[in-house]
C-alpha cells in the first residue's frame, strides 16, 4: 500500500522486534518528524518491499538520545562479567550521549571511568557484579535491605547516611574493644625458687596479668546512636535500628573465660540488652507506623537474615509481627474468632503476640476509634448537604478490611433518625445527629425502593439492630408514613388501602429472593412490575412484613418485645394481619409471639390505656377485631386480654361505649369466634347495654 500525500510528509522508523538479532540492547532512538531534509536531492530512491507492500520514500539519520555506554551505536562494546582492571577494547570511547551505568550520569563526568580496579566503562546490565555495584552506588548502604530504587525516599536515604557514619564510628570503637586492657591483679605470694618477695618475681607477675575486654565504649556509642535514631522520622528510625542490630549481632567476645564486668561492660549482657531495646521499638513501629506493605516485609526479612549469636537466640522471631490485614488477626479483632486459633493446611495456628505488640495495637485502635468517631459523622453531614443517597451508601461502606462500616455501630435511635431523614429529605438542625431541635428540609428524599433496600441492609449488617424490635417497629412506622415531616420531627402516618390479593402474592413470591440477595450484600434491583409507582408504598410494606417474618422464625428467642412491632402498623391492619397469618404457620413461633405480646400487655397496661385514649375507639375496635377474628385461639387470647384491660378500667376509658357500638356495627357478636371469645365479647357488650 502506497502512503497518501499527507502520510508522505511524516517520517517512518523501522524497528526490529527480534531482540535476539538486535545488538542495541535497550537503546532508544527517536526521530523528529517535524525536521525536513536540507536538500530534496538527499532523498533516497523509492524502495518497495513486495512481501508486505511497504514503501520507504526516504531515510535520514536519527537523533541519538541519552543511553548507557553498552548501548552506544557509535562505539563497539565488549562484555565480561566483572573485569575492572583496565578498559576492555574500546569500552572507554564515548559519544556525547553515553552515560555511566554505575554513576547514572554522563560518562564524561564519571570520575571512575577508566580508573584501574574500578573501570566503570566496562559496566553493563547483563552482569550481576555490575548490577550490584550500580545498586550500591545509587542506594548506598540501603542496598543491604534489598530495597528497590523506587522504595527509597528522602527519609530512608537520610537514615542510610546516618547509619553509614555510625558503622564507621562503631568499627573504630569495636577495634578498641578487641584490643582489650591489661589489668594487674593483686600481688600474690611467689612460689618460684628462689622465693622472692611478692611483686618482685617476673614469672609470677606475668601470670597475674590479665587482658580485660570492656564493651562499655561500644555500648555507649550504640546507645547514643539509638537515642539519635528515635528523633528521626519512622522510616529513618527503622533503618538505623535494623542496621545497628545487624552490627552488634556480629560482635564477638574475645575473652577465653567469662568476665563478669557489669551489664554494659560485658558483651554477652550488653548486646541482648541493646537488642531488647531495638526489637521492642521496632515491634511498636511495625504496628503503629503505616509502612507500605513491601517495606514492612523487607524490614522483617532483613531482621530474619541477621545471624544472631547463641546468647541472642531469644530474639530470632521477635519481629514476626502480623500485619493488620492478616486473616487470623482480622477475624479476632472483629470478634468473629474468639479462640485465637485456626487450622491452616491441617495444622493449628495460634494468635500469640508479645506484650509491646499488644500495647501498640491498643494505642492504634484507640487512635482509630477517635478517627472512627469522626468518620462516623460523614453520613450525617452528607444528609445535611442534601446528598441522602451517598449518605446511605457511606453508612455501609467499610474503610478497609479491618474496619467495620458505620452501620455496625448505629444505635436504634440513630437508625430511626437516618430513616426519617431518608424518608422525608429533612435533617435535624443541630451539629450532631443526637442534638435535639427543629428539623429543616435539606433535599429530595430517597425513593421508596431505595429506602427499603438501604434500611434492610442496615439491619442485616448490624446484629444488635436486627434483633431489636424497636428497629423493626421504626422501619414499619417509616414505611407507613408520608414523606412530610413536621418541624418537631413527628411523622404523619398514612392509611394504605389493602392491595389486591394477587398483588400481595406476587410481592411475597419475589421477596424471598430479594431478601436473600440483600443479606448477601448484592446490589438488588426491585422488579418494576411489582414495585410499580401506583402501589410502591404497599409493596415496600409487604416486603418489610416478609423480612420481619424471617427474623422471627430465626431469632424469636432473642426478641424482648413484639407489641411495639404490631402497634407500628398503625391503621394498616391488613399488613399486620398478613404478618400474623404468616407467623401462625409454625406452632412454636405462634406460641412464642403470642406470649411476648401478652407479656407486653400485662406489663404496660397503663401505657396501652393512654395510647388507646389518643388513638380512639375506631383504632381500638379494629385492633381487637383483628385478634378476636383470628382462626387460631392462641392469637384470639391477645384480643381477649386487651378487652379485659378495658373492662377492668372503664373509668379510664370514656370511649368504651363507642367501642361497644363498633362491635355492634361489625357484627362481632354474631361471628363464629369460638366459645371463650364469644362469651367475653357478649359480656363486654352487655355491660353497656345494662347501663
Amino acid at each position: 500500500m502506497r502512503p497518501s500525500k499527507k502520510e508522505e510528509e511524516q517520517n517512518i522508523i523501522l524497528i526490529s522486534d527480534d531482540e535476539a538479532e538486535s545488538t542495541l540492547g535497550s537503546s532508544v532512538l527517536l526521530v523528529d518528524p517535524l525536521e525536513k531534509p536540507a536538500l530534496e536531492e538527499e532523498k533516497s530512491e523509492e524502495v518497495v518491499d513486495e512481501e508486505c507492500d511497504l514503501v520507504v520514500t526516504f531515510c535520514k539519520k536519527a537523533n541519538v538520545m541519552p543511553h548507557a555506554r553498552y548501548d552506544c551505536t557509535m562505539h563497539p562494546f565488549e562484555r565480561t562479567e566483572c573485569d575492572r582492571c583496565s578498559p576492555l577494547g574500546k569500552n572507554a570511547d564515548i559519544c556525547d550521549q553515553c552515560y555511566c551505568y554505575i554513576c547514572d550520569k554522563l560518562a564524561s563526568e564519571c570520575e571512575n571511568w577508566t580508573v584501574p580496579a574500578l573501570c566503570h566503562c566496562n559496566a553493563h546490565n547483563k552482569s550481576k557484579f555490575w548490577k550490584d555495584q550500580r545498586d550500591f552506588a545509587l542506594a548506598g548502604i540501603l542496598v543491604m535491605f534489598n530495597l528497590e530504587l523506587a522504595d527509597i525516599d528522602a527519609d530512608l536515604r537520610h537514615g542510610g547516611d546516618l547509619l553509614l557514619k555510625f558503622i564507621q564510628e562503631l568499627s573504630v570503637e569495636y577495634n578498641k574493644y578487641l584490643a582489650g586492657e591489661e589489668m594487674l591483679h593483686t600481688q600474690h605470694e611467689c612460689f618460684c625458687l628462689p622465693k622472692l618477695p611478692p611483686g618482685q618475681c617476673d614469672v609470677c607477675r606475668s601470670r597475674s596479668m590479665e587482658v580485660v575486654y570492656k564493651y562499655s565504649g561500644v555500648f555507649t556509642l550504640v546507645t547514643r546512636f539509638l537515642n539519635q535514631a528515635e528523633k528521626e522520622n519512622p522510616k529513618a528510625t527503622a533503618v538505623m535500628f535494623l542496621g545497628a542490630a545487624k552490627e552488634i549481632a556480629l560482635h564477638k567476645d574475645p575473652a577465653i573465660n567469662w568476665q563478669n564486668l557489669g551489664h554494659t561492660a560485658s558483651l554477652k549482657i550488653a548486646v541482648p540488652c541493646l537488642l531488647q531495646r531495638i526489637t521492642t521499638r521496632l515491634q511498636r513501629m511495625l504496628v503503629l507506623c503505616d509502612f507500605p506493605k513491601s517495606l514492612h516485609e523487607k524490614f522483617v526479612n532483613f531482621f530474619q537474615s541477621i545471624s544472631l549469636p547463641c546468647h541472642c537466640f531469644g530474639f530470632s522471631n521477635s519481629l514476626n509481627v502480623m500485619p493488620w490485614d492478616h486473616v487470623l488477626l482480622t477475624t479476632v479483632l472483629k470478634g468473629q474468632n474468639v479462640t485465637g486459633q485456626r487450622t491452616l493446611r491441617g495444622r493449628k495456628v495460634f494468635l500469640w503476640e508479645p506484650l509491646p505488640v499488644i500495647e501498640a495495637r491498643m494505642e492504634k485502635l484507640v487512635d482509630k476509634k477517635k478517627l472512627r468517631h469522626l468518620r462516623d459523622k460523614i453520613p450525617f453531614y452528607l444528609c445535611k448537604s442534601g446528598d441522602f443517597l451517598d449518605a446511605a451508601h457511606s453508612l455501609l461502606f467499610p474503610v478497609n478490611s479491618l474496619a467495620c462500616c458505620t452501620a455496625c455501630r448505629l444505635t436504634p435511635f440513630e437508625y430511626e433518625v437516618y430513616l426519617k431523614m431518608f424518608r422525608t429529605g429533612s435533617v435535624p438542625g443541630g451539629k450532631d445527629i443526637l442534638d435535639p431541635g427543629l428539623w429543616i428540609a435539606a433535599g429530595p428524599p430517597l425513593k421508596d425502593g431505595v429506602l427499603i433496600k438501604q434500611a434492610l441492609k442496615l439491619l442485616y449488617c448490624n446484629m444488635s439492630l436486627y434483633r431489636n424490635p424497636k428497629c423493626w417497629s421504626t422501619l414499619i412506622m417509616i414505611l407507613g408514613s408520608s414523606n412530610f415531616l413536621e418541624k418537631s420531627g413527628h411523622l404523619l402516618p398514612m392509611s394504605l388501602k389493602e392491595p389486591p390479593l394477587d398483588f400481595q402474592k406476587g410481592v411475597l413470591a419475589a421477596s424471598c429472593g430479594l431478601l436473600k440477595e440483600l443479606k448477601a450484600k448484592i446490589n438488588v434491583s426491585l422488579p418494576p412490575s411489582i414495585f410499580s409507582p401506583q402501589l410502591h408504598h404497599e409493596a415496600c410494606l409487604i416486603l418489610a412484613v416478609q423480612a420481619i417474618q424471617q427474623m422471627v422464625f430465626c431469632d424469636l428467642p432473642y426478641l424482648t418485645s413484639f407489641l411495639e412491632i404490631a402497634l407500628a402498623f398503625g391503621n394498616n391492619f391488613w399488613a399486620l394481619r398478613l404478618l400474623l397469618d404468616h407467623l401462625s404457620y409454625e406452632e412454636n413461633v405462634l406460641h412464642g409471639t403470642v406470649n411476648l405480646i401478652l407479656r407486653d400487655l400485662h406489663c404496660q397496661k397503663a401505657t396501652m390505656l393512654k395510647l388507646w385514649q389518643n388513638l380512639g375507639p375506631q383504632y381500638v375496635g379494629e385492633f381487637l377485631c383483628l385478634f378476636l377474628t383470628c382462626r387460631h385461639q392462641k392469637m384470639q387470647s391477645i384480643g381477649l386480654f386487651s378487652l379485659n384491660i378495658i373492662a377492668e378500667n372503664l373509668h379510664m376509658c370514656p370511649w368504651a361505649k363507642h367501642l361497644c357500638n363498633f362491635f355492634h356495627n361489625a357484627g362481632l357478636r354474631h361471628l363464629p369466634l369460638g366459645t371463650a371469645a364469644h362469651h367475653e365479647v357478649s359480656k363486654f357488650i352487655n355491660i353497656f347495654e345494662n347501663l
